[in-house]
């Protein structure tokens, strides 16, 4: 009932409260991105969604218009000359992704849920196919992102994707999301680059 309903109407109730009540953090964070760089405010890019169905995610801009495109952050060979002033401030504390309330609107993505995978990724896309990862509306947070984020390697996010799969309900959920604000105001496993970063300092030490 939880997974296949009642999921959806509070996605949908959650993320228009979060519209209007957010709307002039949404205005400022819009004045400060144009006035910092040219280009536009908003960055569409093609996801993987539910039952593998691509969709455009919408983020705050973070980097110039000459960044290559389609390709994730951490297979850029230096990630910081492409990012913005604002966009470094935006990256670290997650208010990039704010404009995805918009895909939740929508019904392309839910509040909790497995990142959205590039339409790219295909070794994510297939990891995540043996947990059933790809049967759901991606997130815009999730289990995995409060257990790593941008530090967990490919094989480690699928599983816990998968977990997440496996433990849809309204606590589970809850707990995602009281865990998401405690790894933002942390910045935990926020690294530009970032894929796989925590296995290697942990080889490091």
């Amino acid at each position: 009932m939880y997974r296949n309903c009642i999921k959806r109407i509070l996605d949908f109730i959650l993320s228009l409260c979060g519209l209007i009540v957010l709307s002039p953090i949404f205005l400022i964070l819009c004045i400060w991105i144009k006035l910092d760089s040219k280009g536009p405010i908003l960055f569409k890019q093609k996801r993987v969604g539910k039952n593998k169905k691509y969709f455009n995610i919408y983020k705050f801009r973070t980097m110039y218009t000459d960044t290559p495109k389609d390709m994730p952050t951490h297979m850029l060979s230096n990630p910081d000359q492409y990012i913005t002033k604002a966009g470094h401030f935006l990256r670290k504390t997650s208010l990039d992704e704010l404009p995805q309330i918009i895909n939740i609107l929508k019904g392309e993505m839910a509040v909790i849920g497995p990142r959205p995978a590039l339409w790219n990724q295909d070794d994510l896309i297939a990891e995540r196919d043996k947990y059933h990862a790809n049967d759901i509306r991606p997130g815009l947070t999730g289990w995995a992102q409060i257990n790593g984020r941008d530090e967990l390697e490919i094989d480690v996010k699928a599983r816990l994707d998968g977990e997440y799969v496996e433990r849809i309900s309204f606590l589970f959920d809850l707990k995602c999301f009281l865990g998401t604000i405690t790894s933002v105001l942390k910045s935990d496993g926020v690294v530009e680059g970032g894929t796989g970063e925590l296995h290697k300092r942990d080889g490091e030490a």
